[in-house]
């Protein structure tokens, strides 16, 4: 049997979604995905809304193969962007990557090769069923994968790893969600108590001014009930009776508060703005343009940066990449600015040399012309600091107006 076909094997059971011929992993739907309790993703949520927004804003991202600044296809570009595997989309694919790393610390994907050792396939792989682990022999890292045949062994250059960060002396990243625990019991708990007091019933004290026995004591419980819900609410306090209302201890501030220093801890753990967690308190940005900046730079960079190291790594061979073939996602869309921002920079650009009216025509998503249009130009108020003055048009020489 052909490595490749063993690798395929060694998979059944590791990689999660689907039944197919050779592989069946239809053990693992229920209450589980993808092996992994997600009670805190499916019931916090502002667990939920920042891990689907990292991951949402990944996944849309263009990703495209370069060569030299100029993009290129082939077989593995297709495959990574178009259809990564045989039940997959490439935003799907980034997707669950992206939401298995911000759950676990951890997103793991088998690169199934064929004959020719070129990638063919990406599979997920449930991260809470692989460890890796350095070979003594020679230092190189491996990965454990535990299937429901038994457990396997892959190299690292055919299993993608996308993580957040790790200690000195581990390789697998730190679940944010195990950093925020005390966090998210704290707000589960007030949720839970604040919940429990608005769904209490009003409650009463009633004083007589003399003892009464058990079953006259029950007569009095029962009409008070049903004067109650037959008048609306209204009581009539009789002589001799006091009723007085129990005070509630429920106070909306105390969950607002618990509420905003979740998002803020929440925030800070996933490295992401306070604004995208509809926190706008103290907000002192400028403009949306600013906010994104920050989000672009503090937050998807490094994420970015990663997955592109990753597969520039091990879906390209070295001659691939000597010959200056690299992955690269486009932020420019998410730092572009609104349309009196854009219009400004364009113009800079244009009139500067530093842009061609087809390259802006290209980011406004207009086909480009061609022609004098894929040129660059210059305003024809400036001039090269190594020009002599004389030769500037409208410059008089000898009394007599240069043309």
């Amino acid at each position: 049997m052909k490595w490749p076909n063993k690798l395929k094997m060694a998979l059944k059971g590791a990689a999660a979604g689907w039944k197919g011929a050779g592989y069946d992993f239809s053990s693992w739907f229920g209450r589980k995905f993808w092996g992994i309790d997600n009670s805190k993703l499916a019931s916090n949520e502002t667990i939920f809304s920042v891990v689907s927004r990292l991951a949402n804003t990944l996944s849309s991202l263009p990703l495209k193969l370069y060569k030299d600044y100029d993009t290129l296809t082939n077989n593995v570009a297709d495959m990574i962007i178009n259809s990564p595997n045989q039940n997959m989309t490439g935003f799907d694919w980034i997707n669950k990557m992206e939401v298995s790393r911000n759950e676990t610390g951890n997103g793991y994907s088998a690169i199934i090769r064929d004959i020719r050792m070129q990638p063919e396939a990406l599979i997920p792989i449930d991260s809470s069923y692989v460890t890796p682990f350095l070979n003594t022999d020679d230092n190189s890292l491996w990965y454990e994968v535990r299937g429901v045949n038994g457990t396997y062994y892959i190299h690292n250059m055919n299993i993608l790893h996308v993580k957040h960060i790790t200690g000195v002396s581990r390789w697998q990243g730190i679940s944010p969600i195990d950093v925020l625990k005390n966090t998210l019991e704290y707000d589960k708990s007030v949720q839970e108590f604040s919940l429990s007091e608005m769904q209490k019933k009003e409650s009463f004290i009633l004083e007589y001014g003399a003892n009464v026995d058990f079953d006259k004591r029950q007569r009095i419980i029962d009409d008070f009930k049903r004067f109650y819900q037959e008048n609306g609410g209204i009581l009539f306090q009789e002589p001799g009776v006091s009723v007085k209302d129990m005070e509630r201890k429920y106070f909306a501030a105390d969950t607002l508060a618990s509420e905003k220093v979740t998002r803020s801890r929440v925030a800070n753990v996933f490295n992401v703005p306070t604004s995208f967690l509809n926190d706008i308190e103290g907000l002192n940005f400028s403009s949306n343009e600013q906010m994104m900046i920050q989000f672009v730079q503090m937050t998807l960079t490094p994420i970015v940066r990663q997955y592109e190291q990753e597969f520039n790594r091990k879906l390209l061979n070295v001659a691939e990449r000597k010959s200056g073939l690299y992955f690269k996602f486009t932020l420019g869309g998410l730092l572009r600015g609104d349309t009196a921002a854009r219009t400004q920079l364009y113009q800079v650009m244009l009139r500067s040399g530093g842009m061609k009216p087809d390259e802006v025509r290209r980011l406004e998503d207009y086909p480009p012309i061609g022609g004098k249009a894929d040129e660059l130009w210059i305003s024809g108020d400036m001039y090269p600091l190594e020009m002599d003055p004389s030769q500037r048009k409208g410059v008089k020489t000898s009394g007599k107006e240069a043309e």
